[in-house]
């Protein structure tokens, strides 16, 4: 099959929250036609106004389209997409290629193969890795799982959407490789707050620290893009909490599956169900703030960098 390409592929849309709308924004610069559907039709409307086409069902959407992405919130919205009496699989065209961004279940991501290649479909799960910014600029992290030729064919897409791309192996192995990446930055984001309210308490200059810290061993991307957001208290979401939460409880089940315990995840799991309990599931991961002040009863205030 050839590679997808503006001059003779459309592409179908599914999904337009923080990152889906500038990740589909970007198709549209390359000059592809693109066909979308959301839940909520409103947030499409910037994406409308700039030439896609909208489309009343995912159904709807498979008949205008070659390559189909998805791009969703949780597990049980990938199967209504997918599996629904309006989905992907009983609507897509033979031949299409049916590409999950959503970070979902790996065993999931294996049942779609299952189904999209008994329909004589292509399916791959390629969620990503870089929030909202790497969304805006086109430098997201992409994960794939699923067959080489399938692989080769979306890779003019992946292109447009990421600056790192790697074929992880089979399908659900992108999604494994997903929650690796959730692995790391569920206990990262625990040693940044408790760092930051370390400082605090010591009366430091946490703007110095950063610049220290950020310039040594403990250097991250999480030091750099979000530190400085909670010395504002600037909780807006890159990546929402109720998310995470949902990615973390997805590995340790794949964990327990396999016949061992990851107690470092089960710890920020528990702590991240407690910023959701404070009322800020909808906000960005580094809200874990929030639950560390509760339990250590002290608050970091906007001015404390400058202490």
């Amino acid at each position: 099959m050839q590679q997808i390409s503006p001059t003779h592929s459309r592409i179908g849309w599914i999904g337009t929250g923080v990152m889906g709308a500038s990740m589909c924004g970007h198709l549209l610069n390359a000059g592809y036609a693109v066909t979308l559907y959301t839940r909520t039709q409103p947030k499409a409307q910037p994406l409308l106004d700039r030439g896609s086409t909208w489309a009343d069902s995912p159904s709807a959407v498979c008949a205008l389209s070659d390559a189909i992405i998805t791009m969703v919130g949780f597990p049980a919205d990938v199967r209504e997409v997918y599996f629904g009496p309006q989905g992907l699989i009983a609507g897509a065209k033979p031949g299409s290629i049916l590409i999950d961004m959503t970070s979902t279940d790996p065993s999931l991501s294996r049942e779609i193969a299952d189904a999209a290649s008994a329909r004589g479909l292509q399916a791959l799960d390629a969620p990503v890795s870089g929030g909202d910014l790497g969304a805006r600029n086109a430098a997201l992290s992409i994960m794939i799982g699923g067959e080489a030729a399938a692989v080769d064919r979306a890779r003019p897409l992946f292109e447009r959407l990421g600056k790192t791309i790697v074929h992880q192996g089979e399908a659900g192995a992108g999604q494994q490789a997903k929650l690796c990446n959730q692995i790391v930055i569920a206990g990262t984001m625990i040693g940044v707050c408790e760092s930051l309210l370390y400082g605090y308490t010591a009366g430091l200059n946490l703007n110095h620290v950063l610049t220290s810290i950020g310039s040594g061993a403990a250097a991250c991307w999480t030091l750099d893009n979000l530190a400085p957001k909670i010395l504002q208290r600037d909780f807006n979401p890159g990546f929402f909490v109720e998310h995470f939460v949902k990615d973390m409880g997805i590995a340790l089940d794949d964990a327990k599956r396999m016949g061992f315990t990851l107690p470092g995840l089960a710890l920020a799991y528990e702590l991240y169900r407690t910023v959701i309990a404070l009322g800020h599931g909808r906000s960005g991961t580094h809200a874990l703030l929030l639950a560390l002040e509760e339990l250590s009863r002290t608050r970091l205030t906007p001015q404390s960098s400058s202490r």
